[in-house]
């Protein structure tokens, strides 16, 4: 654990998750709730978000209880080898999610300025770099004038798009309300294996965690709005085009270049911290660096513009690995980072990501991760009292 001196309050752990819910893929995701109309595609987007941040908050608790990286709360319920399966994913997602974040960034910001995309990439991972250079605990007032900025930059947004008109829907491609449910769950569950990052080092854990929860949790859904509305006001989801419509320049410029620095600073530095969980040997800082790097090569000649398939990727991945983990946590009291691996619940996972796809495809009203959660969870406390009743003798 950190000492408590340097330990975060909850004003920062705030500010941190509302910069992470500030992003143009946020925006972007929105958008593609158009074809619901604005009412079921609020709906969708607050239950959704509701089930997405109650899971986060739980992963944050559990860091900020243990004073363990969100990776090494993986390992007390899947072993120190089974551990570093997950960090491995992670890493993988979040390099996924910095090249996304880069890209999404780049065009947006070429389209409003009629420049060439490389040039916004690589503008935007040297400034990722230099906020990783500078670090998590140096950036204070800048992380906090940056915020600000959003904050006024977003309002001016939302005010743009308060005196039009909206359309009843958009009869682009069709989306159902389970879809779009998961949709609006899989942006929580991405940040996941990222929380526990910042809620250990915090001074009141749960309230930090609470507090980063609600604060990510209602910006986010605000992200989604914004999209959505946008979508339905000025008609599809090209965000350039959007930010012009609404009268936005410089403004939507800075928009897209302090969202896009600050978001995927925090998928660069998890990167970096989820690396020590495969080998201390690793330097997070270098780490991170390194990912940023190979996102902003990867925006550059990879073609990243539909990412809704790696969300739902990311929630068949990080919905049974977390309904394992709070159920280990909360209910069975079992830890096994003291094994190598945990072949039990390892199996229980790989039910889940199979149940989890295979929901995908019956288009339940309930989407497919609470019902995939909810028998993942059932079955591994079913497999505890089962083995309790076998070996009471054992730990």
């Amino acid at each position: 654990m950190t000492n408590t001196a340097s330990k975060t309050s909850i004003c920062e752990n705030s500010l941190i998750w509302f910069g992470a819910a500030l992003s143009i893929a946020e925006i972007q995701t929105g958008t593609f709730f158009a074809p619901l109309g604005l009412e079921k595609g609020l709906m969708a987007i607050l239950l959704g978000h509701l089930i997405g941040c109650g899971l986060l908050f739980g992963a944050g608790v559990i860091g900020g209880r243990t004073g363990k990286s969100a990776m090494e709360t993986v390992k007390m319920s899947f072993g120190r080898q089974g551990g570093r399966l997950f960090a491995l994913l992670n890493i993988l997602q979040l390099l996924g999610w910095t090249g996304i974040m880069i890209y999404e960034g780049a065009l947006a910001a070429g389209s409003l300025f009629g420049t060439g995309e490389k040039l916004w990439c690589l503008l935007l991972g040297g400034l990722i770099m230099l906020w990783l250079v500078i670090g998590l605990k140096k950036l204070g007032k800048l992380n906090a004038i940056a915020m600000g900025a959003l904050l006024l930059l977003t309002l001016l947004l939302s005010s743009a798009l308060g005196g039009e008109g909206i359309a009843a829907s958009l009869p682009s491609e069709e989306l159902s309300f389970a879809l779009a449910l998961e949709l609006s769950i899989a942006m929580p569950i991405s940040w996941l294996p990222l929380i526990s990052d910042y809620t250990r080092e915090a001074k009141e854990p749960v309230r930090a965690a609470a507090a980063s929860t609600i604060v990510y949790g209602l910006a986010s859904c605000w992200m989604y709005a914004i999209g959505l509305w946008s979508a339905l006001t000025f008609g599809g989801n090209d965000i350039a085009q959007i930010m012009l419509k609404a009268g936005l320049g410089a403004a939507g410029l800075l928009i897209i270049l302090l969202s896009t620095v600050t978001t995927t600073f925090l998928d660069a530095y998890s990167a970096g911290v989820s690396s020590q969980s495969l080998s201390k040997r690793f330097s997070e800082k270098a780490v991170a660096l390194f990912v940023t790097l190979l996102g902003t090569a990867g925006a550059i000649f990879l073609p990243l513009l539909d990412f809704t398939e790696f969300l739902y990727f990311i929630g068949s991945v990080f919905a049974p690995m977390i309904a394992i983990q709070l159920a280990d946590f909360f209910v069975t009291g079992r830890r096994y980072e003291h094994q190598s691996f945990s072949h039990r619940n390892l199996l229980l996972w790989l039910t889940g990501f199979i149940l989890y796809r295979l929901l995908m495809l019956t288009d339940l009203p309930a989407g497919s991760t609470l019902p995939a959660m909810l028998v993942t969870m059932a079955l591994c406390i079913g497999a505890n009292l089962l083995q309790e009743r076998q070996k009471p003798a054992e730990a």
